[in-house]
């Protein structure tokens, strides 16, 4: 896909966003929306994966740190093939295998049952080892979420990381500075973080979360980088593309009426909402 594709189906992966959280009555809508972009860039242009093999050995692996942000996943991963795209409206209910977070056993794609915030860094930094040992060729990418990143675990798994060398793992950090109560500095501020990042070994690179280009360049620079993981340090807008839930952090984890759902979608390029 070109970049222009790559747009389209970010707002397409936005428009499931919304339907599906509409239709559970429950989600987190703000910290979906800021991610799709990354999402989409990874999934259509930057995994190595095999819809058809979920589980081949050779696919890059990826860890959503930042597990409530699923319903961005689980659109990314219909959206590539790994299940119905008519499966999403499921999210959240009994019986469905997309539940809140995202759950490895259960739903195909996803390579780590994450939720508890702070974990999955740790989890990303245990496979990039495992793929050392086993001289393989596959990369290990993850999304952390910018107030997650206030947990003390998160920057253990960083000085591991950096101590090992681990220029098979890319993080990228959803830099919205928004979390549920509130904006990032007032909570607990992460700044610097770019300085942060950098003490702690890590090659740092700071892109607009939104501009495909730059997310692909981003993804190539760590690539190439050597001796270090990388860190993607994405600005992004929380609540992306809906007028109403753009940089408010209420609409971190709740849900859209009917007629929120309607509006947004025609904001994004779509028609029908999730009914409750």
């Amino acid at each position: 896909m070109n970049e222009r594709e790559l747009v389209v189906r970010a707002a397409a992966i936005r428009r499931h966003i919304v339907r599906m959280i509409a239709a559970a009555a429950s989600g987190h809508p703000g910290g979906s929306l800021s991610a799709a972009d990354i999402l989409t860039a990874l999934y259509f242009r930057v995994l190595r994966v095999d819809p058809e093999n979920p589980d081949w050995p050779g696919r890059d692996r990826f860890v959503l740190s930042k597990g409530h942000a699923a319903p961005a996943l689980y659109a990314a991963l219909a959206e590539r093939g790994f299940f119905p795209v008519n499966e999403l409206t499921g999210l959240r209910g009994i019986g469905s295998h997309l539940q809140g977070h995202p759950d490895r056993k259960g739903t195909p794609g996803v390579d780590a049952s994450t939720g508890s915030l702070g974990q999955g860094l740790s989890i990303a930094v245990g496979l990039a080892l495992a793929g050392r040992l086993d001289k393989a060729t596959w990369r290990v990418y993850a999304l952390l979420g910018d107030g997650e990143i206030q947990e003390g675990q998160i920057w253990e798994a960083a000085m591991a990381a950096a101590h090992y060398g681990l220029d098979n793992l890319t993080a990228f950090l959803d830099h919205n500075g928004l979390q549920i109560d509130g904006p990032v500095e007032k909570i607990m501020s992460i700044e610097p973080v770019v300085d942060k990042w950098r003490a702690f070994g890590w090659h740092v690179i700071s892109i607009d979360g939104h501009d495909m280009g730059a997310i692909l360049r981003a993804c190539a620079e760590a690539e190439a980088t050597r001796g270090r993981p990388s860190i993607i340090i994405a600005a992004t807008v929380k609540g992306r593309g809906v007028s109403f839930m753009e940089n408010r952090p209420e609409w971190h984890g709740k849900a859209p009426s009917a007629e929120q759902a309607e509006a947004a979608l025609k904001e994004l390029g779509g028609e029908g909402g999730g009914g409750r």
